[in-house]
């Protein structure tokens, strides 16, 4: 029991199920899923579905702090990738014709595959400070964006583009499916092959794993590429989800969430260890939060205030201090009651 108490998802966990209990208590609808025409719906699955653009982006940070970096570009990226791939459909023939939207999404994921490729390079070749080299593309990412649609933003009408965000396979939003794949192979290239133990050595200590062989400039350069290439997916799932590609909406302050989200699953970010799997708890904690924080109808002002005040409550609970604090006094407290005992046991003989 008490290695489940320390396990660095359990805390996580606690809150996760806390946020589905209080939603479900507060409208028993909550945990209803209906199937019509073979696809599901339902609170839940409008969970996961709106949890895609958060998730991948969130796996690619938490990456990245691992190596003890932080990537500030992220929602930019998602803004250039959205107004690349709508450009290319919106200046086509036939908007609707699945090989153009093939080559947009390519295309797309292609250059924010080069965005991270320059951060990568930043940070890790020129050996400018992560939050500094990545601010540099947040603050001129939106600007490229708004010179790509021309200052506008641009809408298109293409059911194979808005499949991305709007579609089912076998019965689950594609979206959703999308971040699972994510899921699955980052889990597979980090903790079944050398690369996640190479990445938090990095992480912990850049200088001794230099010393000890390990190509720390490959690896946090990988680092930011793969950043950069989630972050672009997570844009077409953004743009495909409003039909448009708006540069000064898409994305904005997603790195915050990415961040908060990583942290909340028991990532540190001093780098070194990190868990994919916290990161995928935390997303749906934000996300779940977000959507009881609406059905609460607080006011779209005074949310981020809501917000901020449940965050900081999980983050307290999930504090290492605040269990070993906890785990102290629950220690003087045993230690005296035997004490006690023992005075009792030597009275009565």
């Amino acid at each position: 029991m008490t290695a489940i108490y320390k396990h660095r998802l359990f805390w996580p966990l606690v809150s996760l199920l806390t946020l589905i209990v209080i939603n479900f208590i507060a409208r028993p609808q909550f945990l209803k899923i209906t199937v019509r025409d073979g696809e599901l719906y339902g609170p839940l699955i409008s969970i996961l579905r709106e949890s895609a653009p958060l998730m991948l982006v969130a796996l690619g940070m938490t990456i990245v702090i691992a190596t003890r970096g932080i990537d500030l570009s992220v929602g930019a990226i998602m803004a250039v990738s959205g107004a690349v791939a709508l450009t290319i459909i919106d200046g086509a023939s036939d908007p609707s014709n699945m090989g153009t939207v093939t080559i947009a999404i390519v295309v797309a994921i292609l250059v924010s595959l080069v965005l991270g490729v320059w951060n990568g390079f930043l940070v890790s070749v020129v050996g400018i400070q992560p939050i500094i080299a990545t601010l540099v593309l947040m603050l001129a990412g939106r600007g490229v964006a708004l010179l790509i649609t021309g200052g506008f933003i641009t809408t298109v009408n293409s059911d194979p583009f808005s499949f991305i965000a709007s579609g089912y396979v076998i019965g689950l939003p594609f979206a959703f499916l999308i971040g699972v794949v994510a899921i699955v192979v980052l889990s597979i290239v980090e903790r079944r092959t050398a690369l996640g133990v190479l990445t938090e050595a990095v992480g912990i200590n850049p200088e001794a794993s230099r010393l000890a062989g390990v190509r720390s400039r490959g690896i946090i350069w990988g680092a930011y590429i793969m950043s950069g290439t989630l972050a672009g997916v997570a844009g077409l799932i953004y743009a495909s989800n409003i039909k448009a590609a708006d540069a000064n909406a898409a994305g904005v302050f997603i790195e915050l969430y990415a961040i908060l989200a990583v942290v909340l699953g028991g990532t540190s970010l001093n780098g070194g260890k990190f868990s994919i799997a916290g990161t995928v708890i935390g997303v749906l904690i934000i996300q779940t939060l977000d959507s009881t924080i609406l059905f609460l109808g607080v006011k779209s002002a005074q949310s981020p205030v809501f917000f901020a005040v449940v965050v900081v409550v999980v983050v307290i609970v999930q504090s290492a201090r605040l269990r070993d604090g906890l785990a102290a006094m629950s220690g003087r407290l045993r230690a005296r009651r035997e004490s006690a005992q023992d005075r009792d046991k030597v009275e009565v003989a």
